[in-house]
Parts: structure tokens; C-alpha cells; sequence
């Protein structure tokens, strides 16, 4: 198993201060009975949208395979994409029954997260697609799983730059398996209901008559994600001349008034001027208290401003984002007028430990496999109630995100990692959307339990043009037809809302 991130503190304009690594935990999913491993055959290599070959593609030998070594140069993670194609029929196949498309059980070097992606982003999806995996080392194969299939609701506006000057593909939700050495897949496409007739001598009626299967996308291709090595911690370095010099090691609780004075007078007078903290060095951008991040806004005199404490996030350094992957520009909007709340649909077999590996291979998927310019998501929250930076572009900006279909403009998306249709939201997650929403929403002075006017960009809910009101803090179904963030998660919302608005004293 991979070493785990710990994050560190470190900004370069005082030290690094560094917490100590801790030891990862299995999250391998519930596990079937011992069988024997099928042949090795060759993945083919990914060309990327840059043009660079990903060579994860190499024959798997026959038993457990060791993670290949990477060079410093090497960026982590690697991407194994494979081909589906129609599985062997069995003889007592109905006639007319669909045909389902897969790959037969197979080995694999490791990774961690699947997914399927096709050719066209506008094509939908219409079926089941389900995955067993084997564990790294071991001849035991997972149950199968369901993949959501997450059909074009997470994705950069129609129209967009992000959209239209890229090779964007449609892809299924990411599923995190923990990890694995060997893969089974199979996509079977939905069969509508027969149209109804009455019966007639000549017409038998609709319950004989075989329904036209939905045809399954062109070009689909399994994506076998590995997110690499979390990054080592950074050792501490030396305190600049004439500044005094900041402890190594600190408590990750609390998390602001444990700070020496210099070093908060330093983080606050670096957002006075608009400054990320997390292009200074950092791998966590520590938490202000109220006063202090009020401060830190640069009021005018008397101003009263409803804020809130601005909550610990660990930065894209800290989680281990390959900036050499994604975009090298950046996309803003004007404002932040609201917030959507998603789950990544990824699976709740992780530990918090493995949040960091969990994000890197989302990304990886969101980039490499689907096409999108960067991460997705604004934000992203982990079970534990930790806070992540996600796209790049600064974490007080307004950064345009590809998280809901539509509605990308002048919003910003949170991902809780993990799956909240049927399993509740662990409230510390939910906490940490309102401590979230409570500070960025307030830059912009937004009230987490007002309503806001959004223009559709168009939606299969909201046509493009389309003025509609919603909640200043709304689920992702709010603006697309999706089971998005899940029935339990969405049930949250309003607990969230009032928390947010209490955290900025209103």
C-alpha cells in the first residue's frame, strides 16, 4: 500500500512546519471468494489531449505485480485505458436481449479508481455498467460494484472555452476500488419497454414482441486510474534573516491560535493584498479566527461584514495535484452568488488517510481521461470534515469550475467525497460545507440562506437564457436533472444553510 499524506504548513515568506506521516489504513472493498488469476493481456497506451502517451499501457505478468518504479522526472500516477467490446454470448441468451459489452476478468497493473468514458460528451449513457476488482497481491475478487452512470451533468458549460477547444469525452462518475491488480467490467444498455398493441391472430401483442435495445455510445474505453505516491512531507526550513524562527512541529488543533504571531500576521496581510497563501509555498492554508479574517478583507472603517471564520484547507500541494497536468491558465467569472453541493458518486470504501489519493486520481480521471481543463470541482470535502483546494486559480477567487451543467458562471461547486443516495452524510462533512460556504459565499456577501437569480447556460432541466431562482447554497439536482449530491446529502442542505448563516452572524 501507498504511503499516506499528512499535511504540512509551510509558506516561505516564515518556515515550514511539518506533521508527522502516518501509516495507511485498507480500503479494499468487500471481498468475494478466491479465484484463480485469468491470463495477462496488454493495455494500449492513452494519448492525452496534449499529446503525450501515457505508458501505463505494459503487459501484467502472471501473479501479484509489484508498483513500477517512476523516475523523479516522471509525473505520479499513470492512466490504463482499455477498449470494451461485445462479451462472448452465452448459449441460453434470449433472443433480443442486449448485448452487453465489457472486458473478461484480467490483469492489470495497479490502480486504484475505474471509470468509463466514450467518444462523444453529448451522448448519454442509457444502462448499467458494473465492476469487480481483485486486490493488489491477492488472488480475491470484490463483489460487483455499481459505477454511476453520471450521464454529462458534471461538466463545463455548452459553449464553453473549456468545452469547445478541447477533446471532451462523456465518462461515467469516477468509482474508487481501492488497491488493484486485476479488473472485470461488463456494460449492459438498457431495454425499453415494448410499445403496447392490442393482440390480434396477426399481432401476438406487446409482452411477445422483443423491445430494440438503447445503443450503448461509441468508442468505450475502461479507465484504470493509479493516483501515485502522496507526496513526502516537506522538512522544515530555516527562518528568514531578521524574522524569528517558527516551530517545527505543531498540533493540528486549534488550528489558528497555535500559530505564532508573525506567521498569522503574515497570512493575513498576504490575503489584504489577495495573495494565496497557497502559491507561497504551502500545503495547508491554516484557519483565521473571526476577527482575524475579517481583518484580513481590508474593510473600509465601520463596515459591518457578515464572514465567517475562514476554515483550514489544504491546498492542491498538500494533496499532491500534478500541476503539469491541467491548464496552464486560469478561468474566473465575476462573483461568487452561490454554491453547489455534489458527492463525487466515487464509493465511501476510503479512509480520510486516503482522501488526498482519492482526489488525485479523480483528477487525473477528470483531466486525462475525460478532457476537462483541470479538477472539476471548486472544493472538495472528505468524510472527516477536511477541507480541499480543488480547481487551481486561488482559493478567494472566483474560479470557473466545471461541476454543473449550466450553472458554472458566477458559482462554486463542493464535492463530498463518497456516494449519499441511501448512506447519510457523516456530519462532520456537513459541517465543513457550512464552515466552507460560510467564508467564501461572505467574500462575495452572499447570505447562505438567501435566494439568488441564476441564467442558465443550458441544462436538460433549464434551457440556455433561462432566469431561475434558487437557494444561495443548492444541491446539484437544483439546476440539473441528476440524483446529484444524493437523497441523504441533499437532505443536509438546509442544516448546512442555517449553520453557514450562523457562522457569519447573521
Amino acid at each position: 500500500m501507498r504511503a499516506l499524506l499528512v499535511t504540512s504548513v509551510g509558506v516561505t515568506c516564515a518556515a515550514a512546519l511539518t506533521l508527522p506521516l502516518a501509516a495507511p489504513a485498507s480500503s479494499a472493498p468487500a471481498l468475494s471468494s478466491a479465484s484463480a488469476r485469468p491470463p495477462s493481456l496488454t493495455t494500449e497506451p492513452r494519448t492525452d489531449t496534449s499529446g503525450t502517451t501515457d505508458t501505463s499501457g505494459t503487459t501484467a505478468p502472471d501473479g501479484a505485480e509489484p508498483r513500477a518504479a517512476k523516475s523523479a522526472a516522471e509525473p505520479a500516477g499513470s492512466t490504463q485505458s482499455l477498449p470494451l467490446a461485445p462479451l462472448a454470448v452465452p448459449s441460453n441468451r434470449v433472443a433480443g436481449a442486449p448485448t452487453v459489452h465489457g472486458l473478461p476478468q484480467r490483469d492489470a497493473r495497479p490502480f486504484s479508481l475505474v471509470g468509463v468514458v466514450w467518444d462523444d460528451a453529448e451522448a448519454e449513457l442509457h444502462g448499467t455498467v458494473q465492476v469487480r476488482t481483485r486486490a493488489t497481491g491477492t488472488t480475491r475478487w470484490s463483489d460487483w460494484q455499481d459505477v454511476e452512470t453520471h450521464n454529462a451533468d458534471h461538466a463545463a458549460d455548452l459553449g464553453s472555452a473549456e468545452r469547445e477547444g478541447r477533446t471532451v469525452r462523456g465518462a461515467t462518475a469516477p468509482l474508487w476500488v481501492g488497491d488493484s491488480d486485476g479488473v472485470e467490467v461488463r456494460v449492459r444498455p438498457e431495454s425499453p419497454a415494448a410499445p403496447e398493441s392490442p393482440a390480434t391472430p396477426e399481432s401476438p401483442g406487446s409482452q411477445d414482441r422483443a423491445a430494440t435495445p438503447v445503443p450503448l455510445p461509441e468508442g468505450m474505453r475502461l479507465e484504470l486510474v493509479d493516483p501515485g505516491e502522496d507526496p513526502a512531507p516537506e522538512p522544515a526550513r530555516g527562518a528568514p534573516a531578521n524574522r524569528a524562527a517558527v516551530p517545527a512541529v505543531f498540533a493540528d488543533t486549534p488550528p489558528t491560535a497555535a500559530l505564532p504571531e508573525v506567521l498569522t500576521a503574515e497570512i493575513a496581510a498576504a490575503s489584504a493584498v489577495n495573495a494565496e497563501v497557497a502559491e507561497l509555498g504551502a500545503t495547508v492554508i491554516p484557519a483565521l479566527t473571526q476577527a482575524e479574517t475579517v481583518e484580513s478583507v481590508n474593510l473600509a472603517p465601520g463596515a459591518k461584514p457578515y464572514i465567517g471564520p475562514r476554515p483550514k484547507i489544504v491546498t492542491r500541494k498538500g494533496w499532491g495535484a500534478d500541476e503539469k497536468l491541467r491548464e496552464r491558465n486560469f478561468g474566473y467569472t465575476k462573483s461568487v452568488k452561490a454554491a453547489f453541493v455534489h458527492h463525487s458518486a466515487t464509493g465511501n470504501n476510503y479512509t480520510c488517510k486516503q482522501a488526498p489519493s482519492v482526489l488525485r486520481s479523480i483528477y487525473r480521471y477528470h483531466v486525462k481521461s475525460s478532457g476537462w481543463r483541470d479538477f472539476g470541482y471548486n472544493f472538495a470535502v472528505d468524510k472527516c470534515g477536511n477541507i480541499y483546494e480543488g480547481r487551481a486559480g486561488g482559493v478567494t477567487k472566483a474560479v470557473l469550475g466545471a461541476h454543473t451543467l449550466g450553472f458554472n458562471t458566477n458559482t462554486m461547486g463542493i464535492a463530498v467525497l463518497g456516494s449519499y443516495g441511501s448512506t447519510n452524510p457523516p456530519a462532520a462533512a456537513v459541517t465543513a460545507v457550512s464552515k466552507l460556504t460560510a467564508w467564501k459565499l461572505g467574500l462575495f456577501g452572499a447570505n447562505p440562506k438567501g435566494k439568488v437569480t441564476l441564467v442558465s447556460g443550458g441544462s436538460n432541466k433549464y434551457r440556455k437564457g433561462v432566469k431561475v431562482k434558487m437557494n444561495v447554497i443548492s444541491g446539484h439536482r437544483d439546476g440539473f436533472a441528476t440524483e446529484c449530491p444524493g437523497a441523504r446529502l441533499y437532505k443536509k442542505l438546509g442544516t448546512a444553510r442555517t449553520s453557514s448563516a450562523k457562522l457569519q452572524g447573521r
